[in-house]
């Protein structure tokens, strides 16, 4: 990254930019916290009303009381850990074939010639419709879970990598290689760094896909986790307990989509990105 940095010639960040960039966050959390709060009032207000009975939305009070009693017997706790360890593994190797793959496609012409058609046929195709395929090979364990979540996460990945590295500045490629780089230096020290913005930004897209893919995989194969509790609850008419898991769900979405958010921008302290500080 040092190398890219100064061949593009980063300027050092100064402290007003800094300040402007803390106060952007902050007024960001503040921002979503109300919209939150703002969303909790009137679901609860809504669920009061009489408009609705509770069995077609419980009161929102009603739903963290439910999330509470789950998180006190350890339940919430056990679907919890096992969602976010198939989100996670899925999502890791999905990225790393992604990168790998993206960065060998844009290197080597015979690579592209092999995979190009596959990836524009298999790009439009709802990946869903492997799940019988792979419930036949690998019955209704983890290995269809995750396998589900590489075939979906891949994409993204794969294409924001490919498209980062075809658009990296060949004055930096051909600078790197006047400093005597060799491919692998060229790679890691250039092309990588130069693309990482938009592989990130690809990653980014990724995460969040890898846990929708995961809730729904446990949904139609069953077995633990979030998705298969809003599922039983759901054949046991526990209204309650599938509005738990959707707040659950959509809690550990943000949390998870905030993380790499703020991965990317320690990773990309060195980039113009990150002098310019966007309020989305």
């Amino acid at each position: 990254m040092a190398r890219v940095a100064r061949i593009q010639g980063s300027s050092p960040r100064q402290d007003s930019v800094r300040f402007i960039a803390v106060m952007t966050s902050v007024a960001n959390i503040g921002r979503n916290s109300i919209a939150l709060v703002v969303l909790a009032i009137s679901w609860e207000l809504f669920a009061r009303s009489g408009l609705v009975t509770p069995f077609q939305l419980p009161s929102f009070s009603s739903v963290v009381a439910t999330i509470y009693e789950s998180a006190i017997s350890g339940e919430l706790w056990r679907s919890l850990w096992l969602t976010l360890y198939r989100t996670m593994v899925g999502f890791s190797i999905a990225s790393a074939i992604g990168i790998l793959l993206g960065v060998l496609i844009v290197r080597s012409r015979a690579v592209r010639w092999f995979f190009d058609p596959i990836i524009s046929i298999a790009f439009p195709i709802p990946k869903i419709v492997f799940l019988p395929i792979i419930v036949l090979w690998l019955g209704f364990g983890d290995a269809t879970k995750l396998s589900m979540i590489i075939i979906d996460a891949i994409l993204p990945v794969l294409t924001a990598t490919i498209a980062a590295a075809t658009a990296v500045q060949r004055d930096l490629i051909w600078s790197a290689k006047s400093m005597g780089a060799n491919d692998t230096e060229l790679v890691w020290d250039v092309l990588l760094p130069a693309a990482l913005p938009q592989v990130l930004t690809g990653l980014q897209v990724a995460l969040p896909l890898s846990l929708i893919i995961c809730i729904v995989a446990e949904m139609l194969t069953g077995g633990a986790g979030l998705g298969a509790d809003m599922m039983n609850a759901s054949r046991y008419s526990n209204s309650r307990a599938v509005f738990a898991g959707i707040v659950e769900v959509a809690v550990l979405g943000f949390l998870l989509i905030k993380i790499l958010g703020t991965l990317r921008q320690r990773l990309l302290r060195w980039h113009q990105e990150a002098v310019a500080p966007t309020t989305v």
